[in-house]
């Protein structure tokens, strides 16, 4: 149903956490993300935390799916000393490139917890369906 669009993004996820970077709108840190088919959906859940549900944003291109996300720094006081900050903060993207089977007109968006759940249903087109055999007797004959 899904396909991965990079296949470095492990790479650059622990290189980031190693060289504590943070993400830009040019290039965007990686948000970790599950991937599963329940029922007659298919679900997508990224997490988000730390994230406002206003600094998401959810883009559908034909079969390509783009969320990017921004986890903006909490303001301070002019008072207030920092002592540990290890929380990331910048901008978290993924693509996924969605199967043909799935209906992407009818996508579902939730954010709680901390945690993006996307549900996308899977195509009419797509489902099992049985087929009727017509039987007849009647043979017929192409001439030319």
């Amino acid at each position: 149903m899904l396909m991965r669009t990079d296949p470095f993004r492990e790479l650059d996820r622990l290189t980031q956490q190693l060289l504590n970077t943070t993400g830009t709108w040019s290039r965007p840190s990686a948000m970790p993300m599950d991937a599963y088919r329940e029922g007659e959906e298919y679900v997508i859940a990224l997490d988000l935390p730390g994230v406002s549900t206003d600094a998401i944003e959810i883009d559908v291109e034909r079969n390509m799916l783009t969320v990017k996300a921004e986890r903006r720094p909490v303001t301070k006081a002019d008072d207030v000393q920092m002592e540990l900050s290890e929380r990331p903060l910048g901008v978290f993207s993924r693509q996924v490139v969605l199967a043909d089977t799935l209906d992407t007109e009818h996508i579902r968006a939730d954010h709680d917890a901390g945690v993006l759940t996307l549900r996308i249903p899977i195509a009419e087109r797509a489902k099992p369906r049985r087929i009727a055999v017509g039987g007849g007797s009647a043979h017929r004959e192409i001439s030319g």
